[in-house]
């Protein structure tokens, strides 16, 4: 797909997942949107509905725990959607997000925005909103699909990342931060004894919930990556009580201050390697008010389900295919396996063209991203996307002796419990065919005309007795 030129606004209609509401359209008209009896339990019961549809079905959850405000979970659930959400074929999703990655589009402020129609400044957050928990052991209800909005306190320029948030009082947040951008911002502010104005929004557009999980420099803000996928600058608006900036179309925002020089305990909570991150002393959001639409939604992402996965591991895919393409040409796909969490397990798909070359891109997905732990390079005729194929690829194409590359004490996942504090070893597999082998060794066996095999013009049901369908008609 050819890149559009920097900050090129396209100004065909925007694609399906432009727009929260009109997704949730979209899938209601194609079945995948389960509208749930009212008066759900928020506790563990949408949480377990949420799960049993994940991947089929989107939820809606109508007066969930008597709550006027609905839930809605499981938006991205499937690969495919994400491409429906983003008007392309399968094939093309990580090739339009690199795109959108590389030429960003800046926002355009309004004055008026459909997330400020209500203002509440006495906050109260467990009564204004449905928050759900989701696992038997979490310490109590979560947001967990919100865009935590951040601002570099010296170039002004924001992030957007979604950080797990526990609700510890009626306008307190618990926040995990992991060594990324929303925490450089933060330990400039406390290191001058200050505060880090931020905003949580909820209820997002499919595409603007996938441009927050791109891995990108600091002082690349997220929101013009959504801008680029919707084809137009994305619509924000300044918070009531600060200076972000945040999408004017979302249903609910909570305005505060990450608080420098405080610390509460935070966790357990259930995770994407479908374990508990443990509990904690951790960051501190003081809510100083919270808006939303006349009508809002609350949405939650299940801890450890589909859409927690795909939604982290697709953008990672893109970054990660132009962040090795950068020095291997010869890489052709790449794919975070559902196996390896969508983070942990990288598959990457070479065209071979010198001995070593596999090793080297090991060694450069591994610096890729800290997430990454394992990693199996394959040759082209290896799909990446089917596990099956990969571990073929491993049984017969790799030996320890001479393809193993072991990387001991590299930083790793914090939330991987394996690790020591996320300090651990790395792994990759050249499972790639030698390049002198002799042209039969490795040749995979094929039967001519299988794939062009009409099964419906040649096949038919056995009947009642299949020995008469043996007897020659006469």
């Amino acid at each position: 797909m050819p890149s559009m030129p920097s900050n090129t606004v396209d100004t065909t209609a925007p694609p399906v997942g432009a727009s929260l509401r009109g997704w949730l359209d979209h899938l209601q008209q194609s079945r995948r949107l389960s509208v749930i009896e009212p008066g759900t339990d928020l506790r563990f019961q949408v949480a377990a509905i949420a799960n049993r549809l994940d991947g089929r079905s989107a939820s809606l959850f109508p007066r969930p725990g008597g709550h006027d405000i609905p839930v809605i979970s499981g938006l991205l659930s499937h690969r495919d959607w994400m491409a429906e959400a983003m008007g392309v074929a399968p094939s093309e999703v990580l090739a339009r997000f690199q795109e959108a990655s590389l030429n960003p589009v800046p926002w355009r402020e309004v004055a008026t925005p459909a997330c400020q129609q209500v203002v509440h400044r006495e906050v109260d957050l467990n009564r204004q909103l449905p928050i759900p928990t989701h696992n038997e052991h979490d310490s109590g209800a979560y947001i967990t699909a919100g865009l935590l909005i951040s601002r570099n306190p010296r170039t002004g320029v924001q992030n957007v990342s979604i950080h797990r948030l526990q609700v510890s009082s009626a306008n307190r947040l618990g926040a995990l931060l992991l060594p990324r951008h929303t925490l450089a911002y933060f330990q400039e502010t406390e290191s001058a004894g200050e505060d880090l104005e931020v905003a949580v929004v909820v209820g997002n557009d499919p595409l603007t919930l996938m441009a927050s999980q791109a891995i990108v420099p600091l002082d690349h803000d997220e929101l013009e990556i959504a801008g680029a996928l919707h084809g137009q600058p994305l619509q924000v608006a300044q918070c009531v009580t600060n200076r972000i900036r945040v999408p004017a179309e979302a249903e609910i925002v909570i305005e505060g201050r990450l608080l420098a020089n405080a610390r509460e305990e935070e966790g357990p909570f259930g995770e994407f390697p479908q374990y508990y991150g443990e509990r904690a002393e951790r960051h501190v959001i003081e809510v100083d008010a919270v808006t939303h639409r006349e009508a809002p939604m609350f949405h939650t992402i299940v801890g450890g389900g589909l859409e927690h996965l795909l939604l982290g591991g697709i953008p990672r895919e893109a970054t990660m295919l132009a962040h090795l393409r950068r020095s291997f040409p010869s890489v052709r796909d790449v794919h975070l396996a559902r196996g390896g969490v969508c983070r942990y397990h990288l598959y990457v798909q070479i065209d071979k063209r010198s001995e070593g070359e596999g090793k080297n891109v090991i060694l450069g997905a591994l610096g890729g991203h800290y997430d990454i732990k394992h990693v199996v390079v394959v040759d082209g005729d290896v799909n990446i996307h089917d596990p099956n194929e990969v571990e073929w690829a491993v049984a017969t194409r790799f030996q320890a002796d001479r393809d193993l590359v072991l990387i001991h004490e590299g930083q790793g996942s914090k939330l991987d419990p394996s690790t020591r504090d996320g300090v651990g070893s790395k792994m990759g597999f050249d499972a790639t065919v030698p390049l002198d082998a002799p042209p039969m060794r490795f040749k995979r066996i094929r039967v001519p005309g299988e794939t062009e095999v009409d099964l419906d013009a040649v096949s038919t049901p056995a009947g009642d007795d299949w020995r008469q369908q043996l007897i020659p008609s006469r």
